[in-house]
């Protein structure tokens, strides 16, 4: 009797999962060999802690290159998992025997840098020939030969590698899909070990089929899948060797046939020789149902980890006390019905009778066993949801994903950044979920301010665990920060890269911002930085990117390079004092750049085209309000200055012409008087159409108030529309509708109700209250009366 059992299995399959156990239970192995990287044997022990709680992941990594890293995710119905635990348990001698990481990744390097090698070659070519083909071709006459077709041709994407084998066994059994199949036949039923001998049957029989394809279509695939079994193998013989006697291989169903076939040691040895290498360490770190899913990107994933652990408890269940465990579609339809109340949809017990009664006849109507996850969907949809597509939508979220996060034990192997991070965590008692979460923060309360600081550095190392969704000034005032929160598992990968630049959050932090500093490129996304370091309150690193930024304001001639830096270092001034930071080193930069930028301000309007004038209106506004938020005297007025050149500048652009002498009116430097005469003057009949229409836009500024409230500046504009002739009413139309666009719904049916009443006459009012006394009083006496007044 052969020494080797071997155990072909879905990942992430319960029914595997379950039947491996009944199969170890009757086998007893001695030796558990498991496809998986080597380099993750020295973190098995973790396994069997009580504080490892699944779904996790084995974390391979390079440390000279941390984004060159693989994931190798766990469930709890995993039979890799399950077979490891068994082993450590009953400590049996269990290892990882797939090709070490060490070569695969050294190997998916060298094929990358080989593509880009080829690249490179391949644009130098096409650049020098292409031009001596054109002379050739000109110089004789004749035409391109057809072979210069070839290598387009020879570009064309490959077919995709191996298609779902198992779709054949589905055509052929009557299902949609490979997907389909498989989980009716193997993962809903986990009946035995008998069950293993049935998949080697049928993936022998399929990989001798598409074996041949399977090489043709992707030669770097084939070839890695060749070294991996010959790796393989090579470790069974080293089982073998040791004595073992009854040696369990659990590997996926597909390296059944290359495990398997006859293939002699020398031949796997020279496969293997001299295989490049590169260093790796392997942890363990959290994982998610939604990152299992296919949705994630995954390649082994699975569609429904959520049904797959409802499949695994429930067996589990059932092994235990037989008797006493319902089927198990009452149980996944209790859930439904529990998660339907929970949002106040109605669900009874009659629904859950009738829809139990539903998915069962449908089982039996297809010849299977007991209902299935396909079955119990429609009974859902027909029964409890009533064809409502939304109700399945959170179902499937909430269920068939499922938001489970894991955990790994604290002793597992991290790196020192990491450590700091889960610490901080820990005492500000922020833990990381899988679920999105809203965070209401108190900017006066300390541990509230210190997790604004713990978020803000996280996004400054490239690690959004929180999106800001409100700063500043909130609903709520300005003492709050609302955040929406969800812990991804990549982003112990970040904290791995992220340690280049320190062991600590606030070191690393800080470090990052300054290497973004050196290498910003415009005086906005420097100020944006300080503003981002000032939130994460990293003292040393304000300092060092206010002197980076005034060294570069100070040579830097761009006047919208200086507006677009005002808002970000107006807005540290003004919320600063709420996060109890310092901002006289910002208040003394943005005193200088405010400055400058009135300075250059008339001059960069000028000369410009619409589109240019239309980005510069945004811009000018940004820097109004930091203006304003800033409010000194000096600088104030030195912007006023700016704004009124633009009005009296003959160069400047219409739109900002307009847009300043609104600005203007808005600060009460301009009065009513002041509006009309420059209205009138700009929307004279001398001025083109063209200009008259922009200089109006930039006047109204998107806010119809100022027509609503003053018949003068409303009787200006609607005598320069009545004087327009055909020609120039139909060219300025897009403009005016764009204008008036702008403004909200309201503004617009008041706009229109405005000029139903027709033109006002001011005399005619005037006229109109000279009115006879002595007839008005005669109602006085009846509407004392009313009011129930006695004199």
């Amino acid at each position: 009797m052969s020494k080797v059992h071997y155990f072909g299995i879905r990942h992430h399959g319960p029914g595997c999962a379950r039947s491996l156990l009944h199969a170890f239970e009757a086998l007893q192995p001695d030796c558990v060999l498991v496809e998986g990287p080597p380099e993750g044997e020295g973190v098995l022990a973790a396994l069997l802690s009580e504080q490892m709680q699944p779904p996790v992941a084995l974390l391979s990594y390079c440390p000279d290159e941390p984004r060159r890293a693989v994931y190798h995710p766990f469930a709890v119905f995993s039979p890799e998992w399950q077979a490891l635990r068994w082993a450590l348990q009953r400590q049996v001698p269990a290892s990882f025997i797939d090709l070490p990481l060490i070569h695969q990744l050294a190997l998916a390097k060298a094929r990358e840098e080989e593509a880009a090698a080829q690249e490179a070659a391949q644009a130098a070519a096409e650049d020098a020939p292409a031009t001596e083909a054109a002379a050739t071709d000109t110089n004789t006459g004749t035409e391109p030969s057809a072979d210069a077709a070839a290598p387009a041709a020879a570009t064309e994407p490959e077919p995709s590698y191996r298609s779902d084998p198992l779709n054949w066994l589905a055509q052929a059994a009557g299902h949609a899909d490979g997907e389909t199949w498989w989980n009716h036949t193997v993962e809903e039923r986990g009946d035995g070990e008998e069950l293993f001998a049935a998949i080697a049957e049928a993936m022998t029989t399929l990989r001798a089929d598409l074996g041949e394809q399977a090489q043709e279509s992707c030669p770097y695939r084939a070839r890695r899948e060749l070294l991996r079994e010959a790796y393989m193998r090579q470790r069974i013989r080293e089982a073998v060797k040791k004595g073992h006697e009854r040696i369990a291989v659990v590997c996926g169903a597909w390296h059944l046939g290359g495990l398997q076939a006859t293939v002699k040691a020398s031949a796997d040895n020279a496969l293997l020789k001299g295989l490049p290498k590169l260093k790796v360490q392997s942890t363990w770190v959290p994982w998610t149902y939604r990152h299992l899913s296919r949705d994630s990107g995954y390649g082994a994933g699975i569609e429904a980890p959520g049904w797959y652990e409802h499949l695994w408890l429930h067996g589990q269940a059932a092994d235990a006390n037989p008797a006493t465990v319902p089927p198990r579609t009452v149980g996944w339809l209790a859930r439904v019905a529990k998660l339907m109340r929970e949002r106040d949809l109605d669900c009874s017990s009659a629904h859950l009778i009738e829809a139990t009664r539903l998915a069962d006849t449908l089982a039996a109507l297809r010849q299977r066993p007991q209902a299935g996850l396909e079955e119990l969907h429609e009974a859902t949809r027909t029964v409890l949801t009533m064809g409502d597509d939304a109700a399945l939508d959170f179902i499937a979220d909430a269920l068939l994903v499922g938001q489970r996060m894991g955990q790994v034990p604290p002793d597992v192997p991290t790196v020192p950044l990491q450590k700091d991070v889960e610490q901080q965590q820990k005492s500000l008692r922020l833990k990381p979920e899988a679920t999105h979460r809203t965070l209401d923060l108190d900017l006066r309360q300390p541990n509230d301010l210190a997790r604004s600081h713990l978020l803000h550095r996280l996004r400054l190392i490239d690690l959004p665990w929180g999106h800001p969704s409100r700063t500043g000034g909130s609903a709520k005032g300005t003492f709050h920060e609302i955040w929406a929160l969800q812990w991804q598992p990549e982003f112990a990968v970040r904290l791995i890269e992220a340690s280049q630049w320190g062991q600590t959050l606030v070191a690393a932090a800080s470090t990052a911002s300054l290497e973004r500093a050196h290498k910003a490129e415009t005086l906005s996304a420097l100020s944006q930085l300080v503003q981002e370091v000032l939130l994460a309150d990293l003292e040393p690193a304000v300092q060092a990117i206010t002197r980076i930024l005034e060294n570069r304001a100070a040579v830097n001639g761009d006047t919208v390079q200086l507006l677009e830096a005002l808002p970000p270092l107006a807005n540290v001034f003004r919320y600063g004092n709420v996060r109890q930071t310092d901002t006289g080193m910002v208040a003394h930069m943005l005193d200088g750049l405010i400055v400058r930028a009135a300075i250059g301000l008339p001059l960069a309007c000028s000369g410009i085209d619409d589109d240019s004038a239309h980005e510069l209106r945004g811009t000018i506004l940004a820097a109004h309000s930091a203006v304003a938020l800033r409010d000194a005297e000096e600088q104030t007025q030195a912007w006023q200055r700016a704004l009124r050149l633009m009005t009296d500048s003959s160069t400047a652009h219409e739109l900002l012409q307009g847009l300043a002498g609104r600005l203007l009116l808005d600060e009460g430097i301009w009065q009513g008087t002041d509006a009309a005469v420059a209205l009138s003057l700009h929307l004279s009949s001398s001025t083109p159409p063209l200009q008259a229409a922009a200089w109006l836009e930039g006047f109204l500024n998107r806010n119809a108030m100022v027509l609503l409230h003053d018949n003068q500046l409303w009787q200006l504009v609607n005598d320069w529309l009545c004087s327009l002739g055909e020609t120039h009413f139909t060219n300025i139309l897009p403009l005016v509708r764009r204008t008036f666009s702008a403004f909200s719904a309201s503004e617009r049916q008041d706009l229109g109700q405005r000029a139903r009443q027709g033109t006002i006459n001011p005399q005619a009012v005037t006229t109109a209250l000279n009115w006879d006394e002595t007839q008005a009083v005669l109602p006085l006496p009846l509407l004392r009366l009313f009011f129930g007044m006695n004199k």
